[in-house]
């Protein structure tokens, strides 16, 4: 089953964090058997009080190499992750159907555990909804089937 058009899973590194750190964890968020196929573009931008921020992301398009994100993804996550997701998947859904998630970045660094945030210091993920008809019904019918496993 198609569950998205495409996604995208970005991270920001300012100057008082190790970059290299950083993007390794962005890269473990992926399985293994595509990490050679995903390309990371980093730009660099200005912070507050002109600190240097890089930010990383990564962007899938292939519908394999995305359902297979999903799958791992859905792994690594707990049942009361999973829960959350459905349970706040209506205001997780935009007006285009893209879904959001946020995962702490402090939590996937140091323990590789997936916790949802609300916060800006983490690792944002955005989903293109493969939603035919494109309604936000149909919408939220893929999340929860595709959290609900």
């Amino acid at each position: 089953m198609k569950y998205a058009h495409s996604l995208k899973l970005s991270v920001f590194s300012n100057e008082n964090e190790d970059s290299g750190l950083i993007l390794s964890s962005l890269k473990e968020f992926f399985p293994l058997a595509f990490a050679d196929k995903i390309k990371i573009k980093k730009t660099e931008a200005e912070g507050v009080n002109e600190n240097k921020i890089e930010i990383f992301e990564i962007i899938l398009t292939k519908d394999k190499l995305i359902n297979q994100f999903l799958e791992s993804l859905t792994e690594k996550l707990d049942k009361e992750s999973k829960n959350q997701i459905i349970k706040q998947s209506e205001s997780r859904l935009d007006e285009n159907l893209d879904f959001f998630i946020r995962f702490d970045k402090d939590s996937w660094i140091n323990e590789k555990e997936l916790v949802l945030t609300d916060s800006g210091k983490c690792f944002h993920l955005k989903t293109a909804i493969a939603a035919f008809p494109k309604k936000r019904e149909v919408a939220l019918n893929i999340v929860k089937e595709l959290f609900g496993k």
